[in-house]
């Protein structure tokens, strides 16, 4: 795998403070060349679930090689180890909390390393701030093609946390749930499109979400007559509801987790 100088950072940080520019600042500092992408600094305070959703959804359309820093670290300071995953094609750093798990549970990882040596961390590292203390400069320092195992000492059993994943009920329902709603107001569920076409072989189904049923599948937004309530697959490969011109959100009144039920026409 040859590195690009690629780092990409995912956190829970908002554009409101200095913390994700300081982490850049500290990247740029120790490898001026690097290229730093943001994915978001958008994900909810502590969001460990949203994060590694968003970031299952975008890694892999970067180069190889890319380095994938996320901190959404609500452990910060605590027994929580700091890792480094080495894939296939991509290089992840952040907290041992579950962030990474749908990288984790993929077959292309090669190894996993605690981050316990601090030669390549900033001096006396905040307790409440690793990200720019130990992940930025490890990214960094990764960047400069130093080897994965210079960082720490392998690790067998990284935090994997469960995937929520929609249930078959019955031969004519399923039950699923709400895992994102983007800033448009769109609702994206758990249902991939492979569920949906093994479960219901003619992707024909209607769909209940707090107490409000409707049966539409479009291609595009662009299909939907005005107001209208419908579903689409994503760009995430995953099912959506949205409200033409407007947000499904507001209008159901739904939030992440909401309970969603697919039935066979």
């Amino acid at each position: 795998m040859c590195p690009l100088n690629i780092i990409t950072l995912t956190t829970d940080f908002g554009t409101g403070d200095t913390y994700a520019g300081t982490m850049k600042g500290v990247i740029l500092s120790i490898n001026p060349q690097c290229r730093i992408v943001d994915l978001t600094h958008q994900i909810s305070p502590q969001d460990i679930m949203g994060g590694c959703m968003s970031l299952s959804a975008s890694y892999g359309f970067f180069p190889n090689g890319t380095i994938h820093l996320a901190v959404v670290d609500p452990g910060v300071g605590s027994n929580r180890r700091p890792i480094l995953i080495e894939t296939e094609k991509y290089f992840f750093v952040g907290p041992d909390n579950g962030i990474f798990s749908f990288i984790l549970s993929a077959s292309e990882v090669k190894n996993v390393f605690e981050l316990t040596n601090n030669s390549f961390f900033l001096p006396q590292p905040c307790s409440t701030f690793h990200g720019r203390d130990i992940f930025a400069p490890v990214a960094a320092h990764l960047s400069k093609e130093t080897l994965p195992a210079c960082f720490g000492h392998s690790l067998t059993d990284p935090v994997i946390i469960k995937i929520p994943e929609p249930v078959l009920k019955n031969e004519n329902m399923a039950e699923g749930a709400i895992t994102h709603i983007d800033r448009f107001g769109n609702l994206i569920t758990n249902f991939s499109r492979s569920f949906v076409r093994n479960t219901f072989s003619r992707e024909s189904f209607h769909v209940e979400i707090r107490g409000v049923s409707f049966s539409k599948l479009l291609q595009n937004y662009a299909c939907a007559e005005k107001d209208e309530l419908f579903c689409l697959f994503g760009s995430s490969g995953f099912l959506e509801v949205s409200l033409k011109n407007g947000s499904a959100k507001k209008m159901l009144k739904a939030e992440k987790g909401d309970k969603i039920i697919l039935f066979k026409k």
